[in-house]
């Protein structure tokens, strides 16, 4: 996430020939506004009616299993602490992209933006661990990312391509986990808050695809399909360690 990009053999970005600039200027002031009236206090927060999910379930190649569902619903201080931290490493890696991306200012907003978003979740869940009187303990990394990003290609654009791609994946399985938590968790205002996240997470993914075929001279849909399989093997499959986006506890 910290190379050094080489700016020279960037694709450049120009809003006439791409429409992803168009449809951020379209809903920059949107978007901007929507945070600006949110709170750290999630007391204070609405709740949307209904989300659809749909995008995203059919982006992702496997659904979350109950086997996970269950072991989270046992662990949720566990959980609460990790998805703090997941909102934290999205702040972070935005931050790391928002240097990459200094000549396109339709990029600069879109990223900042989303700075701003993730850091406000991360302080709404802080709060959340601090009304349960939950403490701060040292949590490894899980193989989820790691296991993406050893498959990213090593020469640019290439490598930040495949960093973008690998965001959405775990946009899209961030607001399923939300939505499989929040229809059998029995805590109301817990549930209440990752129906909360279900709005903006559900654009996250979409946001990052974008940007990742910004970038590419190729149609991306190849390297989609390949880290499907990837995140869908990673999630399926047996883990010997529970995180928000770990695999079916062995």
């Amino acid at each position: 996430m910290t190379e050094t990009m080489n700016k020279e053999n960037m694709k450049p970005i120009n809003s006439s020939d791409n429409a992803l600039n168009d449809e951020l200027m379209n809903d920059n002031a949107m978007v901007k506004d929507s945070i600006e009236k949110e709170s750290a206090d999630i007391t204070q927060l609405q709740t949307p009616i209904k989300v659809d999910l749909s995008p995203v379930y059919n982006f992702l190649g496997a659904r979350t299993t109950q086997a996970w569902v269950d072991a989270a619903i046992n662990n949720l201080p566990l959980i609460i602490q990790d998805h703090a931290n997941c909102e934290k490493k999205a702040a972070g890696t935005a931050m790391n992209l928002i240097f990459r991306y200094e000549f396109s200012y339709d990029l600069q907003c879109k990223l900042a933006q989303l700075i701003r978003e993730e850091m406000l979740h991360y302080e709404q869940v802080l709060g959340i661990m601090n009304d349960r009187g939950l403490e701060w303990k040292y949590l490894s990394a899980g193989r989820y990312a790691k296991g993406m990003l050893k498959h990213k290609r090593t020469y640019e654009p290439a490598a930040m391509v495949d960093v973008l791609i690998i965001g959405a994946f775990i946009e899209a399985r961030s607001c399923e986990r939300f939505a499989s938590l929040a229809e059998v968790i029995n805590d109301e205002r817990l549930a209440k808050y990752y129906r909360y996240l279900l709005k903006s997470e559900s654009r996250h993914f979409e946001d990052y695809l974008a940007l990742a075929q910004s970038l590419s001279e190729d149609n991306i849909d190849e390297r989609v399909a390949f880290f499907k399989e990837v995140e869908s093997e990673l999630i399926s499959s047996p883990d010997t360690e529970l995180r928000f986006h770990s695999g079916t506890p062995a």
